[in-house]
């Protein structure tokens, strides 16, 4: 029989999905840092199948399609990743498809399904596993984790649902994704409103877990929200209702309604949908980024301040970035288009201020075409400004934009946008590591970091892939789809007894009988529908995250507040507990994407490997303290965590071990 000394240290995962499972496979590539006399048992806790979770679960329909190219996605840290564990090698997306996947439909560039993924994903799953340490054994739990209950210098029981037993746990970490939400006031009123007048309502939600059904043929349906949630929902109701595409002889597309559509009146506060996808790669040399926003010297910038402003201080750096990454592809790879070398181009640039006359003057004359210059406050709103009619010189317009984007975005010679959104997301990754950002009033963490640089990189760079622009286009030239403008609203007529929009392009409006939020739900503690963060909340072992400034601003953010350096649930007297961790959308420390892009140093990747090894830390640490009185079952000495100096076999991989599923 072994002694309690050797029983087992117990990791429970609560969700499978992408992100526990790339916490999992740091915790069995570090697992060496544990003695090797204690094993480790991993228990994963998830309703939803190991690897692709709810959202990216197999059983959805094939109509769905990756918001990101095969090759850009993969769940193996390559070595460009800097932490402190050993890496894992293993194949992106696109090369399982080519070989372990049989996906011979699956090429670099193709989007492939969500269906595709999800296998990808649970091959992901079952090989971490079957090459874990002999020491280490994991467990699946199709089921949801609904309460936690423990001392901080206790072992954690972890509740399941329909279960009489807890799974007594020394560390609980949460990887749960994205969260559902009870409608708030607004959402609950035009709820009733539906109700009262026999209309349809639908609240923001998940595409694969919504039931289409009730929208009727040829019904006039508000929806807002024209982003990834957008076209997912237009794909379902129209080609998933038997609607059919043909080539047209000019390159587009035709669409032939099947006669079961409704009517989709679409709007958002830009009035157009998100930006296409780049179907090419860059000609010229990668950019060398980070070049002007580089987390450690934007902070040691701003070392001595103890206040900065977003638009003074940290835009005219985070623009001067990604005017670079555009400028350097137009230079390098489209020289006869410019004036002067682009070294010559760079030595004058890296000298001058973003937003100043000499940097005008060096653009203007280096580069001239308008078109070929980077101006993103015309990407930024391109309806600003602008007055229409009537709808129907609205619809034309908007066309002529679609049409222009998905030319642009097919175009090598346009090749310096793809430059820019790498600029982009290298901006986006040091965001997170960027301690200045404290400095910044709550009030401009909320409106421009949280509000418009997050909602102006989503509208660039998180698209559709050009296929599907196309499509939205053939469905807005065969009138299934009509645009409603830009700052759209929406209210409900009682007298009538319809929804009713419009917005600010044009005085025209429309009214409808249904209306869809084209959205995902926001995370909020508050009203979140997942038992085990409701109880969290309510015990008070967790806390909402606040930001508010001296003068009495004060914002809710709906976040699960956790420390941004070890990812520790901070309690409501602002504790950090030593046994429980999260990471993910529903926390404050937001994630770079839902999945990484190959060999780009990815945060998620160095996310993951810093809070196993913290927990690995934490056992180890445990392992080596006094037991209470009580014995290992009911109790630790809270002896602090820390690296465990010369770990044994440390790299080193051991296969053999079970894999178990409960439930």
């Amino acid at each position: 029989m072994r002694s309690k000394q050797n029983d087992p240290f117990v990791v429970v995962i609560v969700g499978a999905g992408p992100r526990g499972t790339g916490v999992l496979e740091r915790l069995l590539s570090n697992a060496a840092e544990l003695p090797p006399s204690r094993p480790l048992s991993i228990e994963l806790v998830d309703p939803y199948p190991p690897g692709g979770g709810r959202v990216w679960r197999e059983q959805q329909s094939p109509l769905m399609w990756m918001n990101a190219t095969a090759e850009n996605i993969t769940m193996f840290p390559d070595e460009t990743v800097t932490c402190e564990g050993p890496l894992r090698q293993g194949p992106s997306l696109s090369e399982w498809a080519a070989t372990e996947g049989g996906c011979t439909e699956v090429t670099c560039t193709t989007f492939a399904t969500r269906q595709v993924q999800s296998r990808y994903l649970r091959w992901v799953f079952d090989k971490i596993v079957a090459e874990r340490p002999a020491n280490v054994s994991v467990r699946v739990h199709a089921t949801r984790a609904t309460q936690i209950e423990g001392h901080t210098s206790t072992r954690q029981r972890v509740w399941l649902e329909d279960r009489d037993e807890p799974l007594k746990a020394d560390v609980v970490i949460l990887a749960m994704g994205h969260l559902d939400a009870v409608p708030g006031k607004d959402h609950q009123f035009l709820a009733d409103f539906a109700d009262r007048h026999d209309l349809r309502y639908l609240p923001c939600a998940y595409s694969a877990d919504i039931d289409l059904s009730r929208f009727r043929p040829g019904e006039d349906v508000l929806m807002r929200g024209m982003g990834a949630a957008f076209i997912d929902l237009m794909v379902l109701l129209t080609e998933g209702r038997g609607g059919e595409y043909h080539e047209r002889e000019d390159g587009r597309l035709r669409y032939v309604p099947s006669g079961k559509e409704p009517r989709l009146h679409v709007g958002s506060r830009r009035g157009v949908p998100y930006r296409s996808k780049m179907s090419y790669r860059l000609v010229g040399d990668p950019p060398p980024l980070p070049r002007f926003f580089s987390a450690p010297e934007v902070d040691a910038r701003f070392a001595g301040r103890d206040r900065i402003d977003f638009w003074t201080d940290l835009w005219p750096l985070m623009a001067k970035e990604i005017a670079y990454g555009y400028y350097h592809e137009l230079f390098t790879a489209h020289p006869d288009r410019v004036t002067i070398p682009w070294e010559e181009f760079a030595a004058a640039y890296t000298d001058l201020d973003w937003d100043g006359e000499p940097m005008r003057a060096l653009i203007e004359a280096a580069v001239p075409a308008e078109a070929d210059r980077w101006d993103i406050a015309a990407l930024d709103k391109p309806l600003r400004g602008l007055g229409f009619p009537g709808s129907d010189e609205l619809q034309e317009h908007v066309r002529d934009h679609i049409r222009a984007d998905i030319d642009r975005r097919s175009d090598i010679r346009y090749s310096a946008d793809l430059g820019a959104f790498l600029a982009m997301l290298s901006v986006y990754g040091q965001m997170p590591l960027l301690s200045s950002v404290a400095k910044l009033p709550a009030r401009s963490r909320v409106a421009d970091v949280n509000g418009w640089w997050q909602g102006f990189y989503e509208y660039f760079g998180s698209g559709s892939p050009g296929e599907r622009t196309r499509q939205l286009l053939a469905l807005a030239e065969a009138g299934i789809v009509r645009f409603v403008g830009s700052d759209m609203w929406v209210e409900a007529d009682e007298e009538k007894g319809v929804y009713r929009a419009g917005g600010a392009s044009t005085p025209d409006t429309v009214e409808a009988s249904a209306l869809i939020e084209a959205r995902l739900p926001d995370a909020d503690l508050r009203t979140c529908t997942e038992p085990l963060l409701r109880s969290l909340y309510r015990s008070g072992d967790a806390t909402e995250h606040v930001l508010a400034d001296d003068d009495g601003y004060e914002h809710r953010t709906g976040r699960l507040h956790v420390s941004p350096d070890n990812f520790r649930l901070l309690s409501r007297n602002g504790s950090p507990h030593p046994r429980l961790f999260a990471l993910g959308p529903f926390t404050n420390v937001r994630q770079f994407a839902t999945f990484t892009r190959p060999r780009t140093n990815a945060l998620p990747f160095r996310q993951n490997d810093r809070i196993a090894r913290d927990v690995l830390d934490f056992l180890a640490a445990q392992d080596r303290a006094p037991r209470l009185a009580q014995g290992y079952e009911h109790g630790y000495s809270s002896g602090a965590p820390g690296r465990v100096p010369n770990a044994p076999g440390r790299g080193r991989r051991r296969d053999g071990g079970r894999v178990t599923c409960a439930g």
